[in-house]
């Protein structure tokens, strides 16, 4: 059966990982090597505040890998990372045969991080409003943006 490609996003915990990234990258590789896994891409992604904790954790790294494994391999990869102390969540998803090569050479690329910077500061630009949507909302509030008074059917100006 040949071996499938997959996309691992990990949660780390920031206050056991204590910005050693190098730990980070030895811990997901053993995990996935010992399940017969072959890592292609492996690379921080982000870290940032947490929506919410998890598992008490406010913060964490957010750690993307690219590999290669035979599908029945996932539930022991799985259980491995539940196991892990330094890994909060992961998600591993498969990619589809025709795409591997593009999100490859996008994961390896030396701008990917850059991309995702760019991106998300390009996002808080057009969000400039706080949040309200382009137009002021148009029909739920009067010009200020604020809600309209009055009557149900009274007509509008």
């Amino acid at each position: 059966m040949p071996a499938n490609v997959y996309e691992c996003m990990f949660l780390i915990d920031t206050g056991k990982a204590a910005g050693d990234v190098t730990a980070v990258d030895r811990q997901v590789r053993g995990i996935l090597e010992k399940n017969n896994a072959e890592v292609l891409v492996s690379r921080p992604w982000d870290e940032r505040r947490l929506s919410y904790p998890v598992k008490k954790q406010k913060k964490g790294l957010y750690y993307l890998t690219y590999f290669s494994a035979d599908g029945t391999s996932l539930p022991q990869i799985d259980h491995d990372c539940k196991l892990a102390e330094m890994i909060l969540r992961q998600l591993v998803i498969r990619i589809e045969p025709k795409l591997v090569e593009t999100m490859l050479s996008i994961a390896k690329g030396e701008h990917a991080t850059a991309l995702h910077n760019m991106h998300e500061e390009g996002s808080e630009e057009s969000s400039g409003t706080g949040g309200a949507p382009a137009g002021g909302g148009e029909g739920k509030g009067d010009e200020d943006g604020g809600p309209r008074r009055g009557r149900r059917n009274e007509p509008r100006e």
